[in-house]
């Protein structure tokens, strides 16, 4: 199993790269962000997939969008476009949001995912995006922020929600007290924050 390359980007096009590994060139499937990225060092994260006409390698700039892409096209009639698709557009912290509000809307902004599909991904991916994947997946685009005392607010900071919305969100008696869980909390905060329209 592929799970990682680090090597130099030598040619690349509007929805791969190759890149050289110690002599090998291995063509990976990419995101718009890493296809535009021009020659030189790189490390890339993968995912090997087997099908009947052959093998493919899928990359990521992160780890946690390999993982979430592992997570996304395990539902089914997700495939590797739509599931590349989703991180390149609507990103780990934002599929999170979505998933976990229900948002539908935001996730039919993508290419090839119609209101059936994003009702599925949302139905399928709750709970397997859990409070833990959330906070390590968005850690790296996150802002440095003081560690607050209550998980809750670290969470929502996390997935990039300003004080003003966290306290807002905190403020309204929709949000459980620390004594809850703090999935079912976490629900509940982005339930107030990613209204359905």
């Amino acid at each position: 199993m592929i799970a990682r390359l680090r090597g130099d980007i030598v040619a690349h096009g509007p929805d791969w790269v190759v890149i050289d590994c110690g002599g090998v060139g291995y063509r990976v499937t990419v995101g718009p962000a890493l296809a535009a990225a021009g020659d030189g060092p790189v490390i890339v994260h993968t995912v090997q997939l087997f099908r009947e006409d052959g093998m493919s390698l899928v990359g990521f700039a992160s780890a946690a969008e390999r993982d979430a892409f592992e997570v996304i096209v395990a539902v089914n009639g997700v495939g590797p476009r739509i599931g590349v698709g989703l991180l390149a557009q609507v990103g780990v912290g934002g599929l999170a949001r979505a998933v976990a509000a229900d948002d539908t809307k935001a996730l039919t902004k993508v290419a090839g995912v119609g209101p059936k599909l994003a009702s599925r991904l949302c139905l399928e991916l709750k709970g397997k995006l859990d409070v833990s994947f959330l906070a390590d997946a968005t850690a790296s685009a996150a802002a440095p922020r003081p560690s607050p005392s209550d998980p809750l607010v670290l969470a929502l900071a996390r997935l990039d929600y300003k004080k003003s919305e966290i306290d807002r969100a905190l403020s309204g008696g929709a949000v459980p007290g620390p004594e809850a869980p703090l999935d079912e909390r976490l629900r509940a905060a982005l339930r107030v924050l990613s209204p359905q329209a």
